[in-house]
């Protein structure tokens, strides 16, 4: 059997190694990524979409999302998400880069079955946008919407859409 050269070898690993697969530290495939602020109170749509868990159905919900203290079952540590909080405040090319400023905050939250630990779905939210609102405004929604998924007023995918969508208007979508 024919062994690679150094050179492809060599190349190989690089390649792994900027696609963050060999370090596996959160942020190294989008370290070269820039995201605009103007967006805010939203991320950029380019760089955090918003992201699903699949293990999260309309039909398992009362097993997952409506279960108390079941969102802590799949919360990456914050190790994994503080580490990913910098590379992207760098991203954001924020002018305050104290991460106690930001949350690391689920776009399509855990409770609404959103994707643990997806950077597409992970952004540093400010705690205060120029409205004075940030993430505390952005957690009273979340918890609303699950309230209503879990009351079965809304759907789960609704609600997906609606605050992935927006979700300053999330609520006034849905009905809530």
């Amino acid at each position: 059997m024919r062994r690679p050269s150094r050179t492809l070898t060599a190349l190989s690993t690089l390649t792994l190694a900027c696609a963050g697969i060999l370090t596996g530290s959160p942020g190294a495939a989008q370290a070269a990524t820039t995201c605009s602020q103007a967006y805010l109170p939203l991320p950029d749509p380019k760089c955090q979409p918003g992201v699903r868990y699949s293990a999260v159905t309309q039909s398992n919900i009362d097993e997952t999302i409506c279960v108390s203290g079941w969102t802590a079952t799949v919360r990456p540590s914050t190790s994994y998400t503080n580490a990913l909080k910098k590379t992207q405040i760098a991203q954001y090319k924020y002018s305050d880069t104290s991460l106690s400023d930001y949350e690391e905050d689920h776009f399509i939250p855990l409770e609404l079955g959103g994707d643990p630990k997806s950077e597409k779905n992970l952004w540093p939210e400010p705690h205060y946008d120029s409205n004075g609102d940030g993430s505390a405004t952005k957690d009273t929604v979340e918890n609303k919407l699950k309230k209503m998924v879990c009351a079965g007023t809304v759907t789960l995918k609704a609600a997906q859409d609606a605050i992935a969508d927006d979700w300053t208007t999330a609520l006034s979508v849905v009905g809530g």
